[in-house]
C-alpha cells in the first residue's frame, strides 16, 4: 500500500474579489516543457534564471498575421519592429519569413544592415534622425518616416549633398476616440499640419512623397481604432491626390497589437480579451475602403512587434526561498527580477510552475533577488505550494524584455531559442563580471 504525501494543515484568510481554490486549481497548469525540451533540461545546460524563446511560435504568428493581411489586400508587407526585441536570432527569424526591418535609431538601422537586410527592406522611424543616421539610410535605399519640419529640412540638405530624390514617407498623428492620442510623433492631421508638410515637401523639390504612415499608440485592444486609423490615413491619401497631385504608393499603419498579456488594471484575462490578428486587419480593410479607387492601390505595412513576439518568450525562474509576510501572504524569493523582466511593471504576467504540484493554493507574493523594494513580479496571486529549487516559468514575455533589461546588481541572464525541430541553442550568453567591467577605465592616479 502506497502512503498518500503529506501535506500539512493550513489556515488560509479569504481575500474578496480573488478566486477560491475550485476556480483557479483547474485552470493552471504545470509547464514542464518548451516544444518538447524539459524545463529542467534548459535550466542544467543553460542556468537559471533562463529566457527561452520558441522558433516554432514566432513563425506561426508571423505567418498568422502575414496570411490575414494577403486575404484582404492585393499588396501588403510586414516590417519587424527591432525595438521590441532586437536580438540576432530573433530578428533572423523574421527576416527569414518575409519581414522587413522597421527601426527608431541608427543603431537599429546599422544593426539591420549587419544582419544583411537591403536598404529597401528597411522603414526608418522615429523622432531623431541624425544628418549621419539620415545619409546612411538614403544612400542605401531605405524608406525615411520623416517626423517633424526641422527634419525635413535636414533631410534635404542630405539629399541635396548626395544627389539623391527620394521617396519618403510622412508620419503623421490623429485623433481616434477611445484611444489616448500619441501627439508627439509626425505631423497633426486635425489641425491642417500633415497637409501642410505635404505642401512643403513638395515645394522643397527635393524629396519625393510617397507614404504615409500613423502609429496610434501601444496595446491597443480596441479594433475599431484602426477601422478610424485607416479611414482617416485613406481620406487624406485621396486629398493629396486631388489637391496636390501626389499619389502615395504606402499606407503604414503601424504596430500597436495587443499581445494576449494581462494589463495591471485589466479585469478579464487577456487571453479572454484580446482580438485576434484576423480582427485587426478586418478592421484595417473596412476602414480603407474610403480610399478612392484608381491606379494601382498602395502597399499596406503593419509594424507589429509585442503581438508576434510576445507568447513566443518565456523566463524560467528558480524558487530561492519562501517566507511569511505581516499580512499573511506567503512570499517567494525568485533568482529572476524586475532588471530581467521589465513588463512586470505593465502586465500581469501568466506564471505556473515547472513541476508537478499539490496542495492549497494561496496569496501569493514574488519577489526578484534585487536589494530594492520595487523587485516585485506579482504583487498578488493564487498559488499552490513550492520549495525552493522549484521552476516557475512567466509566460508571454518576449517583447521588450531583452531590449529594455538592464544591469543592476545581478548579472542579465542567457537566453535559448528552441528551434522548429526541438534543438535548443544559446542566441545571447549569461552576463559575467567581465561584462559588467568591460567599458569600464580607471584614471591613472587610481590605478
Amino acid at each position: 500500500m502506497i502512503r498518500p504525501r503529506y501535506e500539512r494543515p493550513t489556515l488560509i484568510r479569504h481575500v474578496a474579489g480573488m478566486m477560491n481554490k475550485y476556480a483557479r486549481v483547474g485552470a493552471l497548469k504545470p509547464l514542464s516543457h518548451v516544444d518538447g525540451v524539459p524545463v529542467a533540461r534548459l535550466v542544467e545546460q543553460f542556468g537559471s534564471p533562463l529566457f527561452v524563446f520558441s522558433e516554432r511560435t514566432i513563425v506561426q504568428r508571423q505567418h498568422e498575421l502575414k496570411d490575414a493581411l494577403a486575404l484582404r489586400f492585393p499588396r501588403s508587407q510586414l516590417a519587424w519592429s527591432y525595438k521590441t526585441n532586437y536580438l540576432d536570432a530573433v530578428c533572423r527569424v523574421f527576416h527569414r519569413e518575409g519581414s522587413w526591418a522597421e527601426v527608431v535609431s541608427e543603431l537599429e538601422f546599422d544593426k539591420a544592415r549587419r544582419l544583411g537586410v537591403p536598404g529597401e527592406q528597411i522603414l526608418f522611424n522615429g523622432p531623431f534622425k541624425p544628418e549621419s543616421a539620415l545619409d546612411k539610410a538614403f544612400s542605401a535605399g531605405a524608406r525615411v518616416h520623416l517626423d517633424h519640419f526641422d527634419e525635413i529640412l535636414r533631410a534635404e540638405r542630405v539629399a541635396e549633398r548626395r544627389g539623391l530624390h527620394p521617396k519618403v514617407t510622412m508620419r503623421v498623428n490623429l485623433a481616434v476616440p477611445g484611444t489616448p492620442a500619441w501627439s508627439r510623433f509626425g505631423f497633426n492631421l486635425e489641425n491642417g499640419q500633415a497637409l501642410d508638410a505635404a505642401k512643403r515637401l513638395r515645394a522643397g523639390g527635393r524629396l519625393e512623397l510617397a507614404g504615409l504612415h500613423c502609429h496610434i499608440g501601444t496595446f491597443v485592444q480596441d479594433v475599431d481604432s484602426y477601422r478610424q486609423e485607416a479611414k482617416k490615413l485613406a481620406l487624406l491619401a485621396n486629398q493629396l491626390q486631388r489637391e496636390l497631385g501626389v499619389r502615395v504608393d504606402t499606407i503604414d499603419l503601424g504596430g500597436g497589437l495587443a499581445s494576449r498579456n494581462t494589463l495591471h488594471a485589466q479585469y478579464l484575462p487577456g487571453d479572454q480579451v484580446t482580438p485576434s490578428l484576423a480582427q485587426y486587419v478586418e478592421a484595417i480593410a473596412e476602414g480603407l475602403e474610403a480610399l478612392d479607387a484608381g491606379a494601382a492601390p498602395p502597399t499596406i505595412v503593419l509594424e507589429s512587434g509585442r503581438a508576434l513576439i510576445d507568447e513566443a518568450g518565456f523566463l524560467v525562474t528558480t524558487v530561492h526561498a519562501t517566507k511569511r509576510l505581516p499580512d499573511g501572504r506567503r512570499a517567494l524569493v525568485l533568482d529572476a527580477g524586475v532588471n530581467a523582466l521589465v513588463t512586470a511593471n505593465w502586465y500581469k504576467h501568466d506564471v505556473v510552475p515547472a513541476q508537478d504540484f499539490a496542495g492549497m493554493p494561496e496569496p501569493t507574493v514574488m519577489y526578484g533577488p534585487l536589494c530594492m523594494n520595487i523587485d516585485v513580479l506579482r504583487d498578488q496571486l493564487l498559488f499552490p505550494p513550492v520549495a525552493p529549487g522549484d521552476r516557475l516559468v512567466f509566460k508571454n514575455v518576449g517583447a521588450y524584455n531583452v531590449t529594455q533589461w538592464m544591469q543592476f546588481i545581478v548579472e542579465r541572464p542567457a537566453v535559448v531559442l528552441v528551434s522548429r525541430s526541438g534543438e535548443p541553442a544559446v542566441i545571447r550568453r549569461r552576463e559575467s563580471l567581465d561584462t559588467l567591467v568591460s567599458q569600464e577605465e580607471l584614471p591613472p592616479w587610481l590605478r
